[in-house]
């Protein structure tokens, strides 16, 4: 048995789940997610837990029971407390601005890079610390969007000058040999 997949799930106060079969839909105060998952897992609601189990031991089935587990309890988190991601922007010259909702990144290009926020996910910006808040109720969509605005300038490995996850560790590497004896004669 799965150790993920046979975990209930609590259902905090203020969230509603509706199950519809293989249809469930997750209302909060921070927003509202519906999804629906393969037959194979049953799903269903018990005094205030979730509960997924799976019809057989085939290994295809034992995984979509402990992903279909995962998923649901992402989405339970996410319109309860919501997530948030931190990205750094490292680089001299490298800043990043709110004009309202929309993030300005200055990269380095000839042109500001404006990100505009899908449905559910907004930006916050710490210009001291250059750090930017990303924060939603849908795990997935948040984590596409970090991605993509850490895709525009990512870190490069001699300076480390981009942007990155807070926290990231960025792999170096040594600079050109010939500059540290003085190079050519």
């Amino acid at each position: 048995m799965s150790r993920i997949g046979r975990m209930p799930i609590t259902v905090p106060a203020g969230v509603q789940v509706d199950i519809n079969g293989t249809d469930v839909s997750v209302k909060g105060p921070k927003g509202q997610l519906a999804r629906t998952f393969s037959d194979v897992v049953t799903i269903e609601l018990k005094e205030g837990h979730i509960l997924v189990q799976r019809s057989s031991d085939e290994p295809m089935i034992r995984a979509l029971h402990g992903t279909t587990r995962a998923v649901i309890q992402n989405m339970v988190t996410g319109v309860s407390t919501g997530f948030t991601k931190f990205l750094e922007i490292d680089g001299v010259g490298y800043r990043a601005e709110m004009d309202g909702p929309k993030l300005v990144l200055y990269l380095g290009f000839s042109h500001p890079v404006i990100v505009e926020p899908p449905e559910g996910i907004s930006f916050e910006v710490d210009t001291k610390t250059r750090q930017v808040k990303i924060h939603g109720y849908n795990v997935e969509v948040l984590g596409q969007l970090a991605a993509d605005i850490r895709k525009i300038r990512p870190p490069e490995p001699y300076k480390g000058k981009g942007i990155h996850y807070l926290g990231e560790r960025i792999r170096r590497k040594a600079g050109k040999a010939g500059k540290a004896k003085g190079g050519k004669k």
